[in-house]
Order: C-alpha cells, then sequence, then structure tokens
C-alpha cells in the first residue's frame, strides 16, 4: 500500500485541472494561492502524521481489504477501537494545525456508503457495495483525499427536491446511459473540496418515489468535465495576500476551506456510481453519514480547542495575569467543556457495533449528544478566551504600524504588556485567538461547530427519536407502583 507524503500530496494537486474561482476570476495555480494555501497545508499534516512513527498506531490502520497499513483517513472501521482511534486521531491533527483538516468527510463518508450499499445490494440484487469496496481499494492504494459531499444548497426549504422552482437545488440524475449517468446540480458548503482528489456524493435528505431521480450516489475526479468550483470567503480572509508568516493572520500556516461545487451535465461512469433512485435508501445513508459526522467532532474541536486554551493561557501569561485566581478559574472552565466534547466522541465510538456489512457504526444517540454539545461548548470556550486575551484583540495596530520607522516604536512601546515577554510575541497570540474565534479560522472552529454536520435542531430530533422516553417512562412508573 502506498502511502502519500506532504510534498508527494500537494504535488499531486498541481496534476488536477480543478477549475476553481475566487473573487470572480479564474485561479490558474490554486496550489500557490495564498489564500487558498494554509488550507492545503492543513491537508497535508494528515500524511505528514501518518510517516511519523510515533504516530503510527493513531494515524494508520489495518486495511480490511488487503490487510496492509493505509492511512486512517482511507479506513473503513472494523472495530469500536477503530472508531476511538479515529477520534484520536482528530484530536491530534486538530493540536497540530489549530483549524479545519478537511479529510473527515471523507472518511465518514466512506463508511456510511459501505453498509448502505450493501444493504442496497441485499434488498435490489444490485452491484454497488462490490463496485464501491473496488473503489475503496483505489483509495487506498493511493493515498488519496476524497471530499465527502451531502449538502445541497436546497432552495426554497418547504418544497421537496421535485416540487422546486429550479430543479437544479439539488444535485440530481439528468440522464442515464449504458455507458453511466449525467448529473446536474451543486453540493453547497464543501469542506476542502478544492482540496481534494475526487468527490464523492450522496443525497442530502430522505426522499420519496417522486424525488428518486435525486436519490444518488458516486463519485468523480475533482477535475471531472463540468465541475466548477466558488471559492467561499472567510472572515479577515484577504490578510492572507499580506504573505506567509504575517503577524495578522494569526494562524501563520494553516487554515480550512468551502467551496460551492456546481455539476452541470457530468458524467459518471457505471462502475463509480454507488445509488441510482434507490429512494428509500437515502435516509439511512444521510443519517448514517450524520452520525459518523458527529461523532467526529468529538475529536478534532477538541484538538483545535488545545489550541486556543493554550493561546489563551499564554495570552494571560503575557499579559501578567496568570496568577489571578478567576483567570485560572476560566482556564478550568475551558477545559472542562473541552474535554467534555472529547467524552462524547470516546463514548459513542466505544458503543459503536457491527453493521450488516461488517463494518462498526458509532452509537447515533451518543453522536448526536456528542454534536448537541459542539453547537454550545466552543462557542463557551471562544468567549472565555476573548475575555482572558482583552479588548486589545480587536483594537491592535497591523503589524506594518510595528515595523514603521514613524509610528512602530510608539507601537512596541505602549502594547508592551509583561516585562517577561517580547512586545511581538504579545501581539501573536493575540492575533491567533482573534483568528480562531472571529477570523478565517472561527469557520473551522466556532460557527462550523454550529451547522456542520447539520444545524443544533437536527440534533435534537434524533435526540427525541433515538432517546428511549418510552422506556424511560416504564422505569420511572415501576419503581412509582404504576401498573401500565
Amino acid at each position: 500500500m502506498g502511502f502519500m507524503t506532504a510534498q508527494e500530496y500537494i504535488e499531486s494537486l498541481r496534476k488536477l485541472k480543478t477549475v476553481v474561482y475566487l473573487f470572480g476570476e479564474k485561479v490558474e495555480n490554486f496550489v500557490d494561492h495564498p489564500m487558498i494555501r494554509p488550507s492545503i497545508n492543513s491537508v497535508a499534516m494528515t500524511y505528514a502524521l501518518a510517516q511519523h512513527p510515533e504516530y503510527r498506531e493513531i494515524m494508520t490502520a489495518v486495511s480490511g481489504f488487503t490487510g496492509e497499513r493505509v492511512n486512517r483517513f482511507c479506513h473503513i472501521h472494523q472495530s469500536a477501537q477503530d472508531l476511538i482511534d479515529k477520534v484520536k486521531m482528530q484530536r491530534l491533527v486538530g493540536e497540530k494545525t489549530g483549524s479545519c483538516f478537511q479529510r473527515c468527510v471523507g472518511m465518514d463518508a466512506f463508511n456510511a456508503i459501505y453498509s448502505t450499499t450493501f444493504e442496497v445490494d441485499q434488498k435490489y440484487g444490485t452491484r454497488y457495495h462490490d463496485r464501491f469496496c473496488e473503489y475503496m481499494r483505489y483509495v487506498q492504494q493511493r493515498d488519496l483525499t476524497i471530499d465527502g459531499a451531502m449538502t445541497d444548497p436546497k432552495g426554497d426549504r418547504s418544497l421537496s427536491p421535485s416540487r422546486q422552482e429550479d430543479p437544479d437545488l439539488y444535485l440530481h440524475i439528468v440522464e442515464k446511459t449504458k455507458d453511466g449517468i449525467i448529473v446536474t446540480g451543486a453540493k453547497a458548503h464543501q469542506t476542502g473540496a478544492v482540496n481534494s482528489h475526487e468527490q464523492l456524493i450522496m443525497p442530502t435528505i430522505a426522499l420519496k418515489e417522486e424525488d428518486k431521480a435525486y436519490a444518488v450516489s458516486f463519485a468523480v475526479p475533482s477535475d471531472a468535465a463540468g465541475i466548477t468550483m466558488i471559492y467561499g470567503r472567510q472572515s479577515c480572509d484577504t490578510r492572507k495576500l499580506e504573505g506567509e508568516g504575517c503577524m495578522d493572520c494569526g494562524n501563520c500556516k494553516f487554515g480550512g476551506q468551502e467551496a460551492l461545487v456546481v455539476f452541470d451535465r457530468v458524467f459518471v461512469p457505471w462502475d463509480r456510481v454507488f445509488l441510482c433512485e434507490e429512494y428509500e435508501f437515502a435516509g439511512i445513508l444521510v443519517e448514517r453519514f450524520a452520525g459518523y459526522h458527529r461523532q467526529s467532532y468529538g475529536g478534532c474541536k477538541a484538538g483545535v480547542g488545545d489550541v486556543l486554551i493554550g493561546a489563551a493561557a499564554v495570552a494571560a501569561e503575557y499579559n501578567g495575569v496568570e496568577k489571578t485566581s478567576h483567570v485560572k478559574d476560566k482556564l478550568i472552565e475551558m477545559m472542562h467543556l473541552n474535554e467534555t466534547l472529547y467524552c462524547c466522541g470516546i463514548a459513542c465510538s466505544a458503543e459503536g457495533k457491527a453493521t450488516a456489512s461488517g463494518n462498526y457504526q458509532i452509537d447515533n444517540l451518543l453522536a448526536n449528544v456528542c454534536k448537541q454539545n459542539v453547537t454550545r461548548f466552543p462557542y463557551e470556550i471562544a468567549r472565555l478566551a476573548e475575555d482572558i486575551a482583552g479588548g486589545l484583540m480587536v483594537t491592535m495596530p497591523s503589524e506594518r504600524d510595528f515595523d514603521s520607522p514613524e509610528v512602530g516604536a510608539l507601537c512596541r512601546k505602549y502594547f508592551k504588556g509583561s516585562s517577561r515577554v517580547d512586545v511581538m510575541d504579545r501581539m501573536r497570540i493575540l492575533r491567533l485567538i482573534e483568528n480562531m474565534t472571529l477570523g478565517a479560522a472561527a469557520v473551522g472552529y466556532r460557527t462550523e461547530s454550529l451547522h456542520g454536520a447539520g444545524s443544533p435542531q437536527a440534533q435534537r430530533i434524533m435526540i427525541g427519536r433515538q432517546g428511549g422516553l418510552d422506556a424511560k417512562k416504564e422505569l420511572a412508573k415501576r419503581l412509582a407502583g404504576i401498573e401500565s
């Protein structure tokens, strides 16, 4: 099995002819674009850590197809321990990047599609599962980054896909041929789409028979004819144009990305089609993917949270208040909340069970509890970090002012904190906190914590369905001596 190095991954992207637009203009070299490169660096870290002997057990796994080691991001979970190790891996990479590292959606799509195709084949005698297993061998052998794409633009949310005024607001099959299918539509908010070798498509909601054209799952190269990617903006994103490592970027090297991925009559050969109009399985696939992805947030957000907590502690030290009791208490609260997120990720993994196909699915109730906490706790962690950092985090002058012959000395004089600390180091840590709570990295931490893998109400619906309220009522009646 092949493992790509970080540099090999970056060079592999140069071979793609992915069509990318940013600020209304086509980007000819997206790999070296200063606004895109930090997100590529984050994905590259998933390759670099897999090469490191210290992280071998966490970052790699034994393939169920070949018995050889593969990058865990390309793995089909074979046990509850695999699920636990996944969360540990995500926390590790979050700690190393302080950002979204974008490869989780593909891993979660792999596992949801694996079990669902098995069940579709059992019912209909199709060959989707065999096709998908062959595709997974292809992915593992090449150590590819795959974008798991589920979210459609959706248009008028009160209308089903087939009743939309514009049918393209949900991705759908427009034609079937002897060689494959042709699809049109779009996938929105796609994490890491530009940085991925391929796009792995899934339906976005449960579907009825009249919507069967929208019940489609397939894989295509990111540079397939008819695909256009429009890069999403982030707060403070143009600071990256000021140069790699600039103080005002906050996170000097890493970042995340989202894109609108448009499909204009894209051809997909049959051997890459994994669902085609079997509408009753769309909801099953969505629920399984959502469960895996909600588990993921217990790892990645805990890892990024570790960085933010550390930054807040450093800021307190640089401000000279590290021994103040209320600052200590705030840091303890941040750690408590962060570890609670991690506990939920580990718990839903430890309670995982084998599916009919043989791979392991997390405990869906606990995964939804995990994500529900993620919609809340990072906001409080961010608030406490901003509290400890102080208002200078959002009012300080630019790096150019500090370097200015005219006013640089004034900035360095009046923004000095602890006498033990260089003023520029103080500014850098404050910019990192700003980046993680308000700026570009907030896309991968605070805002994504709310909307990624489904907004809060989506988890509450699942918790209501799976919480076993009737069984809990029976427990209470039995102890109270009430006969049902």
